[in-house]
């Protein structure tokens, strides 16, 4: 008899669900930050020095610092500025929607530390003696601009007056900025020393606080030197190790071709699911609705900064998502195969499915942690996403879905519909074979997976050896990130050729090769140059106003020093390395150590061929290359953790007295979890095609890298890490077999 009840409350559920997301998604999404690479802005890592021989770095320093930037960029007006201390000596700045970059890094790094001095040089007054706040720009009576000042004590300011107008002939008072030791009054005073600003002549005794600053200012130039007086000086001495800017049109071009290309990969996973799932298909399209809509609202109430990478890793969040669904849909699709009823295959399935999942899901958040702690701020962006995503798909599609097909199994109106599982009725085992593990029957019954594995490693040896001498000859062709330099994208809104900008940069006094742009976009509309070395910040700002007058737009420009280089690549290794050891040390804890070593030689060789693949191609390795490494380690790892979960499972079963028993379990295994691999990764695949078809081409690198690893990871899944295992325990099973034997030989008693 159906129980109309549940199926009432299966569709309340459905309703309230869809509800909450119709109402509340725009409002999450209107909330979340966005990050410089989306709405445009500006990020730099600053190396902190002391400011004074026999200073030094402290905590108490750099928060003070912090304190004086954060003025700063109040007075840029940005709303959300991102201020981190990182390590001992290191400040970085992320100014999203800054529109103005280049007043951005003057304002930032300007010691703006005013000082009045004497023709001998002897300092009067300085920023000490200016009331906090205060200054402004103004405008003399003849109408040009200049800056007043309001100083703390007027009777200072009258024993200063009183001492230079005392000083004839040399009763001048030397007004400096950002006074550095050396540079001397004799030497400088010239209008070409920015540092220099005026030397007005003191004939008379002032005793006021108001003071006039001119210096034949523009207007821009005055109320820039108010507000870098208002913000007040830096404790310390700054220099840009790592800059990186993007402009406004740059973010949100790729924050729309980023959406579109989410759109259409979720909509065809959608279609996916239900065309090979069917009912249980249907419910995992309401659950990942309900999944995409939780992320952007955490999101929200965390207020973190959503980044390019970072949707990138909400899209592949949805085919990850998908991966438990079908995990437990082809699990209650083989109870019932077993000749079980509908509500018993529910059961089982479920239960059986729920420890994969969850061993899946931890060994990719440790590689979603190893990301965080290692990566730079977009890469941390993407792992924060990547950690979210797995924790609230499993929240979605383990209860969620579990509870929505629980209220239409347990209303019995399933019973007699197991077609709606897609499974046929020639398909279901008789009751005295349903037993049996090895008789389930699956689509690859015939695909022999353990009798040609020592071809698999052989084929998989030479493959590496080949990519070995493909590295050591062609090398990777590595970006700014760990190569060191300076990355300008140019947004020319029409085609354009390697010579035309060439003979713009020329124009800047910065010669390049040909080889050293590369054209990007639909119609080659943007060109990306490479330069050896660091470029100043005052050649950025030159560099920026020259195309963007040559072309109306400003270019992107990314700087990074040897030092952060060099830092970024060892954080890279160091970061494989660990994921390596965290993913081995947990298998070998819910598994058997074989297990553990098996998966990460599997895991290492999906790497190993990414890394060959850019080199033989001469893709740029950046950042996101490492941040693809480092998920195709901790996802491709899934598919070997089902197969050892199944193996575990059938070990229990069948009596292990042979190799034969061995290959039987790891065969039968293998054809078992075959078309959850495939769907699962498939899932995946559409995701990163769609990001690499539709999406920005800032990432495109990043989406090839994840599609080579997902293929190379399915390869290894299936003839590497399993067949690994069988060998190894081959021989152990042998050893075991051959010892009692040599016991009595040597125990045979002498005559």
């Amino acid at each position: 008899m159906v129980k109309r009840g549940r199926i009432v409350a299966f569709f309340l559920i459905v309703l309230l669900v869809g509800s909450i997301v119709g109402l509340f998604t725009n409002k999450a999404t209107n909330n979340i930050i966005l990050g410089l690479d989306l709405q445009g802005g500006f990020e730099v890592l600053y190396e902190v020095s002391p400011a004074n021989d026999g200073d030094k770095i402290t905590k108490e320093v750099l928060l003070s610092t912090v304190q004086a930037l954060q003025k700063r960029t109040n007075v840029l007006g940005v709303s959300e500025p991102n201020i981190q201390i990182e390590g001992n000596d290191r400040i970085r700045v992320q100014l999203a929607g800054v529109t103005d970059q280049n007043k951005a890094r003057e304002i930032l790094s300007t010691q703006a530390e005013l000082t009045f001095r004497d023709y001998e040089d002897k300092k009067m007054l300085d920023g000490a003696d200016l009331k906090e706040g205060a200054a402004k720009q103004s405008f003399d009576e003849n109408g040009a601009p200049n800056v007043v000042i309001e100083l703390k004590d007027a009777n200072k300011f009258k024993q200063v007056t009183q001492e230079i107008s005392g000083n004839t002939p040399y009763n001048q008072l030397i007004i400096w900025l950002d006074y550095a030791e050396g540079d001397k009054y004799q030497e400088e005073i010239t209008k070409e020393n920015p540092k220099y600003i005026s030397a007005p002549n003191v004939n008379q005794v002032f005793n006021q606080t108001e003071v006039t600053i001119e210096g034949n200012f523009s207007i821009e130039e005055a109320k820039e030197l108010a507000d870098l007086l208002n913000a007040g000086s830096l404790p310390v001495k700054l220099k840009e190790i790592y800059s990186t800017s993007v402009g406004a049109q740059f973010g949100e071009q790729a924050l729309n071709e980023t959406v579109l290309a989410g759109i259409i990969g979720i909509a065809v996973i959608f279609l996916f699911m239900l065309i090979i799932y069917r009912l249980p298909g249907l419910i995992s399209i309401i659950t990942l609705t309900a999944y995409i809509y939780l992320i952007l609202q955490v999101f929200d109430w965390m207020n973190a900064v959503l980044t390019l990478p970072g949707i990138a890793a909400l899209i592949l969040g949805v085919g990850m998502a998908v991966d438990a669904n079908i995990l437990t849909f082809e699990r209650i699709k083989e109870e019932i195969k077993r000749g079980r009823t509908v509500r018993s295959a529910f059961k089982a399935g479920t239960r059986r499915s729920f420890t994969t999942i969850l061993d899946a899901n931890i060994t990719t958040i440790l590689a979603g942690a190893v990301l965080f702690f290692f990566g730079s701020s977009s890469v941390k962006g993407f792992a924060t996403m990547l950690i979210l995503s797995i924790v609230v798909s499993f929240v979605t599609a383990v209860f969620l879905s579990r509870i929505l097909l629980g209220l239409l199994v347990q209303s019995r109106w399933l019973d007699k519909k197991k077609g709606l599982f897609g499974v046929k009725k020639n398909q279901i085992l008789s009751l005295d074979e349903s037993d049996d593990d090895t008789l389930v029957p699956t689509i690859f019954d015939r695909v022999d997976f353990v009798k040609h594995h020592r071809k698999f490693f052989v084929a998989s040896t030479i493959a590496v050896i080949v990519g070995i001498v493909v590295i050591l000859v062609f090398r990777l062709n590595l970006g700014i990130d760990f190569a060191s330099g300076t990355r300008i994208d140019v947004m020319a809104g029409k085609t354009v050729t390697t010579e035309e900008i060439v003979d713009e940069m020329e124009k800047l006094d910065l010669t390049i090769e040909k080889s050293d742009v590369v054209l990007s976009g639909a119609e080659n509309e943007i060109g990306v140059i490479r330069l050896l070395g660091t470029i100043d910040k005052e050649k950025i700002a030159e560099l920026k106003e020259h195309f963007k007058g040559v072309y109306g737009t400003e270019p992107n420009v990314s700087t990074v020093s040897p030092t952060v280089g060099k830092e970024l690549a060892q954080n890279a290794l160091i970061g494989v390395l660990i994921a390596s050891i965290g993913i081995i040390i947990y298998v070998s804890l819910r598994f058997e150590f074989y297990m553990a070593l098996a998966s990460v030689i599997a895991l290492l060789h999906d790497a190993f061929f990414i890394i060959a693949f850019f080199s033989i191609t001469r893709l740029e390795v950046d950042i996101t290359f490492i941040a693809a490494v480092l998920t195709i380690v901790g996802y491709s790892i899934n598919d070997t953790i089902v197969t050892f979960d199944r193996i575990r499972e059938m070990q229990k079963k069948i009596k292990v007295k042979t190799v034969d028993d061995l290959k039987l379990i790891v065969n039968r295994s293998l054809q078992q979890t075959f078309t959850r691999s495939l769907n699962t990764v498939l899932t995946v695949v559409i995701a990163v095609v769609a990001l690499l078809i539709f999406g920005s081409s800032s990432i495109s690198n990043f989406s090839i890298a994840l599609l080579v690893g997902l293929v190379c990871g399915t390869y290894s899944s299936l003839f590497i890490a399993a067949q690994l295992w069988l060998v190894w325990k081959g021989k152990q099973l042998n050893k075991k077999k051959e010892a009692p034997q040599s016991a009595s030989i040597n125990d045979e008693p002498q005559v």
